[in-house]
């Protein structure tokens, strides 16, 4: 009897540890089963993703839309040669001083700089001479003329003094003209020549410093160029594949470092027909105003001409794309819940928040309308 309680006793603690881990596991089956995470699962491609719930990401259609070409091209920024003048000395000689410097704002008539010339020495005198020989022909003209009407002299005498008299005179209007054409002053002759800008505008170019030899001007290049730069070129050039994207009067938003908040707009005024053979580009041309100066020569700009032109192209939200690694993707419905990440070729943006689809889809397929989303949510599931 006694070895009998003593096997209970014994029993006891075990059966009532058996009974309390077995209230605990009850107690755990009857607590609701948490709902799994994992709302995107990757099956062995790795482009493509099965997902669990895909009403969560709304589908958009591939539409197709008139669309202008946009080409964006790089350019630079040069002087109207309407408005620009190369200046040159019509004589030679050396350089005695220089007036104005490379970059300087000139009015016309302003001096630009002064010349020693040994050619208008000669041509002074020869204006001298013959401004004396004037003189004297003229006082014959009229003793002859005196002496004729009081029969002293023949009518052939007189005749002879007449001629004298124009070819005198001829040879000073000779003299005279070419003093002015060098820019001699004919009340202050000296061998000293002032070159006078002949426009208002920039000194854009200078070739010559004091003291040095001007030669004359078929040998020798411009002193000076000036630019009325109130109007400027900006010059971009386009190769060949592209030149049947632009068309005269098409519209060019011109962008500049120095401007970066800035959009410049203006026109193609000019598409060259000779392509330069090193590049295999063509020049165009356009034309902006520039009233205050802004715009510099030999600045660069980023030129993005929009042709006038519509044509049918592809659109979707720009939502739907994202950039990864230098390239654009979507993602493609391929299957109930199943999804695949494609490559596009993105292209301008269109207002209304879309954006152009070059290559990469068809008209009519579907894409996820918010691609961001359907990423992010991919990769937190990983």
């Amino acid at each position: 009897m006694k070895k009998e309680l003593k096997v209970r006793a014994t029993l006891a603690p075990a059966v009532a540890v058996l009974l309390a881990l077995t209230g605990c596991r009850s107690r755990l089956s009857d607590q609701p089963a948490k709902p799994s995470k994992s709302v995107i699962e990757q099956p062995a491609a790795g482009d493509a993703f099965r997902v669990q719930r895909p009403q969560l990401f709304p589908l958009a259609v591939v539409e197709m839309r008139p669309l202008p070409t946009v080409l964006t091209c790089p350019g630079i920024v040069v002087p109207d040669v309407n408005r620009t003048v190369h200046v040159y000395s019509l004589a030679a000689g050396r350089v005695m001083e220089v007036k104005t410097e490379l970059g300087r704002y000139v009015e016309k008539g302003q001096p630009l700089l002064l010349i020693h010339s040994p050619d208008l020495s000669a041509d002074i005198n020869a204006y001298l001479k013959a401004e004396a020989d004037e003189e004297f022909s003229h006082e014959a003209l009229l003793r002859a003329q005196e002496l004729y009407s009081h029969g002293a002299i023949s009518l052939k005498d007189l005749q002879q003094a007449e001629d004298a008299e124009r070819k005198s005179r001829a040879d000073l209007t000779t003299a005279t003209q070419q003093l002015r054409i060098l820019g001699a002053d004919l009340h202050h002759l000296s061998p000293l020549i002032e070159v006078k800008a002949p426009i208002s505008g920039t000194i854009v170019e200078q070739n010559i410093s004091p003291g040095e030899a001007v030669k004359s001007v078929d040998s020798s290049s411009a002193l000076f160029t000036i630019a009325d730069l109130s109007r400027v070129w900006i010059l971009s050039n386009v190769y060949e594949n592209d030149l049947g994207k632009v068309h005269q009067g098409d519209l060019a938003e011109v962008r500049f470092n120095a401007y970066p908040d800035r959009v410049f707009r203006g026109q193609v005024d000019n598409i060259s027909r000779v392509l330069d053979p090193s590049t295999r580009t063509a020049a165009v041309r356009i034309v902006l105003d520039n009233p205050h100066g802004m715009l510099r020569p030999q600045m660069f700009a980023t030129v993005r001409i929009v042709s006038r032109k519509l044509l049918s192209r592809m659109v979707i939200p720009s939502s739907a794309l994202f950039q990864l690694h230098d390239q654009y993707w979507v993602f493609v419905p391929t299957g109930p819940g199943l999804f695949k990440r494609r490559p596009v070729q993105a292209g301008m943006v269109v207002p209304g928040g879309y954006q152009e689809v070059l290559s990469g889809l068809e008209p009519g397929e579907k894409v996820v309308a918010n691609s961001l989303q359907f990423a992010q949510t991919v990769e937190a599931e990983k």
